[in-house]
C-alpha cells in the first residue's frame, strides 16, 4: 500500500521504483533484484530505497492481493455510528481484528467505517457482535459483497504525471 499524501516527499529514482513496485514487482525469489536490474541498480540500493520510503510513511506494506471469495472467504463493508469520544477506541478495537484491511473515519451519521474478511459468515456474525457490543458503539450496519467490480488502483508517480 501507498500513502499517496506523502507524493512530495520523493524523488525520480523513489517515483520510478513505486511505479514498478505497484505494477510489475516480480513474483521469485528475489523480487528486489529484479527491480534493481530494472532499474540498473543494485540490489542493496533498492532494499534501501524501500526501506527510507518506508520510515518516511510513503510505503506501509508490500504484499499480494487475493481474492478472498475464490479462496472460500467473505467480505463486507461495514458502518458504525460511534460516539466521538470513543472513535479512536473503536477504531483500534476494529484494527486489532485480522480480516480487518480498511478502517476509516467519516464525517457522517456513520463515522466509522471498516471492510472485514473472514473465512465464512458464522466468523462474520461472531465478530460483527463482538464489535456492536463495544462501549461508544451506537448502530453498525453490515453490508455484505454480492459482486467485485474493481480492486486494483495504481498510482503514477512518474515525472510526467505531477504537473
Amino acid at each position: 500500500m501507498i500513502n499517496n499524501n506523502a507524493s512530495s516527499k520523493i524523488n525520480k529514482r523513489e517515483r520510478q521504483l513505486l511505479d514498478l513496485l505497484q505494477t510489475g514487482f516480480s513474483v521469485s525469489s528475489r523480487p528486489y533484484l529484479t527491480a534493481a536490474e530494472e532499474m540498473n541498480m543494485t540490489e542493496d540500493d533498492v532494499v534501501e530505497m524501500v526501506k527510507n520510503l518506508r520510515s518516511k510513511g510513503v510505503i506501509r506494506r508490500i504484499g499480494g492481493l487475493f481474492s478472498a471469495r475464490k479462496l472460500g472467504f467473505t467480505s463486507t463493508l461495514v458502518a458504525l455510528q460511534v460516539e466521538k469520544q470513543w472513535i479512536e477506541k473503536v477504531a483500534h478495537a476494529i484494527c486489532s481484528y485480522p480480516g480487518v484491511t480498511h478502517c476509516y473515519e467519516r464525517n457522517h451519521f456513520f463515522n466509522l467505517w471498516f471492510t472485514l474478511t473472514s473465512s465464512d459468515r458464522n466468523t462474520e456474525k461472531k465478530i460483527l457482535t463482538e464489535i456492536d457490543a463495544l462501549p461508544g458503539v451506537e448502530k453498525l450496519r453490515n453490508f455484505p459483497a454480492l459482486k467485485k467490480f474493481k480492486l486494483k488502483v495504481n498510482f503514477s508517480f512518474s515525472e510526467d504525471s505531477t504537473d
